[in-house]
């Protein structure tokens, strides 16, 4: 089971809700919910997870390639990006 999130509420409570949410979005509680509202194929959920992999995968070679070289990387293109392009 999760660990519980906790927030402290130091009379105003707007902001303690604001700091719930946002903790709740980090944890990918709210990414969850919306996956689980509707059933998914497990070969839509295949799909899915080779994408987000890949996201990951680019995100963090482009910050690899922005620490090594010591500038910003903007444009960091897969090869199906590319193989689209050429057409």
């Amino acid at each position: 089971m999760p660990n519980p999130l906790e927030v402290e509420v130091n009379g105003d409570l707007e902001r303690a809700f604001k700091n719930l949410k946002k903790k709740m979005a980090f944890e990918g509680i709210f990414k969850e919910l919306k996956r689980r509202r509707y059933y998914e194929k497990p070969s839509a959920e295949k799909k899915r997870k080779r994408e987000e992999a890949a996201r990951r995968r680019l995100k963090k070679m482009r910050r690899f390639a922005a620490q090594s070289k010591g500038k910003k990387v903007l444009n960091v293109r897969s090869s199906r990006d590319n193989a689209d392009s050429d057409k």
